[in-house]
């Protein structure tokens, strides 16, 4: 049996997207030769994305040692909030203290705070263990600098942070055995930055479809939530966050939605669409997103936005109860969304809007399963309000939405947390091997 050291900041009880691969794959990696321990932050660093529920999901048998951090009543006073930042020195004494101690195969950094992945170096070079990357987000970006691009947030931070990337990542990726990722285009922007780095070993894996998460829900069941009233109306959902690149996405929606309530106005009222958890800001600073472009469309009657984060459970209950789902594409082409295959694995009804050329539209056309809009395609730049107002027509309709037949094949062989779990720990095989 080989042994992972799972580098993971973010970790149950903190309800954080870059630590759901990890925590979905975890009680499958022993089934195909590996036995993890994870290194995460103490959740007390992270109060606002607390969610004890998802410890039920975690088995009880794989070692979680936990670091401390630099607390952000602190760091903050200098405008330092990155937990990346915040814990790297607390994080690397655990981790080599583990190293030293016993053996190890590999050391896997799957975490979007990539602050902490230099240390594989330093770890690589004291106690001999290869370490892969997982490439949830790019470290490095040019998205605030295309044409056309929104204003990047955060000011001097964001410049920092780029300043912080261009500084280490192609040493710490040039020292990595391999990588995994979300995306192929992450993996086509390092070919282009860097000559060296088509010779690395990679492995394109999603995150996958959380079965054993929806076996817990339903097995526990609860009464319908309160966030979808029983009041006839047919009632949609879109969880997660939306930000500026979720812009052009939010306007067609509206601008369909309104194009209905012009059209039709009674099929219009008996629609609402719900937006969950939309910022990730801390509590104090919470701000609606969708609703200031459904007002400027005229129709925020119509939709109901709960910016706050909700418990990652209680988000799969919400999306299992309601009438249809939404799913807003963004205008980063290499974009892959998680919440794709649990809202496959719901049935639900799905309206997805997905640029011309992503990776989200290339996933949803194989997958089936969704009445896709596709935005910014060339030749049809006026079509999706249209396509839009149709889709929510039929919603709103006594018959309900098109059934759209689903690839569900495709999907259990690719796209299950045990099919993903597997693919990792073949790709986990390979990596040590080459190492060798």
């Amino acid at each position: 049996m080989k042994r992972v050291l799972i580098i993971s900041p973010h970790f149950p009880p903190v309800n954080a997207p870059d630590c759901q691969r990890v925590r979905m794959s975890l009680p499958y990696y022993r089934q195909f030769g590996w036995e993890a321990e994870v290194v995460a932050v103490e959740p007390q660093h992270r109060p606002d994305w607390l969610d004890p529920t998802l410890l039920e999901t975690v088995p009880a048998e794989v070692p979680v040692h936990r670091c401390g951090a630099w607390p952000r009543r602190l760091t903050r006073l200098a405008g330092v909030q990155n937990l990346g930042l915040r814990c790297a020195p607390f994080l690397h004494r655990v981790a080599a203290g583990l190293l030293r101690s016993r053996r190890f195969d590999l050391v896997f950094f799957s975490t979007t705070q990539f602050l902490v992945t230099p240390a594989g170096l330093r770890w690589r070079r004291n106690f001999g263990v290869p370490y892969v990357i997982d490439l949830q987000d790019p470290w490095r970006s040019n998205f605030y600098e295309r044409p056309g691009a929104p204003r990047p947030p955060g000011g001097w931070k964001y410049q920092f942070a780029r300043l912080t990337a261009w500084w280490n990542e192609e040493r710490t990726f040039r020292g990595a055995a391999g990588f995994m990722s979300v995306s192929p285009h992450y993996f086509h922007e390092l070919r282009a930055r860097y000559d060296w780095f088509a010779r690395r070993p990679q492995a394109l894996i999603p995150f996958g479809g959380p079965q054993a998460d929806f076996a817990h829900i339903r097995g526990r069941p609860q009464p319908r939530p309160a966030a979808l009233p029983a009041d006839g109306r047919r009632h949609w959902v879109a969880a997660g966050s939306l930000g500026p690149a979720f812009g052009h996405s939010l306007r067609v929606l509206f601008s369909g939605l309104r194009r209905l309530r012009e059209a039709e106005p009674a099929a219009a009222d008996r629609l609402r669409l719900h937006f969950i958890g939309t910022s990730h800001a801390p509590r104090e600073a919470l701000e609606p997103a969708a609703r200031p472009v459904a007002e400027a469309y005229g129709v925020a009657d119509l939709i109901a936005e709960q910016p706050g984060r909700i418990g990652y459970l209680d988000s799969l209950r919400l999306i299992e109860a309601a009438d249809g789902l939404l799913l807003l594409g963004s205008d980063d082409l290499g974009y892959s969304p998680s919440k794709v295959y649990p809202y496959f694995m719901t049935g639900r009804p799905l309206l997805a809007l997905a640029r011309h050329g992503s990776l989200l539209a290339e996933l949803l056309e194989r997958l089936q399963g969704a009445e896709l809009v596709i935005l910014q395609q060339p030749g049809r730049l006026d079509a999706p309000p249209r396509e839009v107002a149709a889709c929510l027509a039929r919603a709103a309709s006594a018959a309900g939405p098109a059934r759209v037949p689903r690839n569900e094949v495709w999907f259990d062989e690719n796209f299950t947390a045990e099919a993903g779990a597997r693919r990792q720990c073949q790709f986990f095989d390979a990596v040590v091997a080459a190492s060798a």
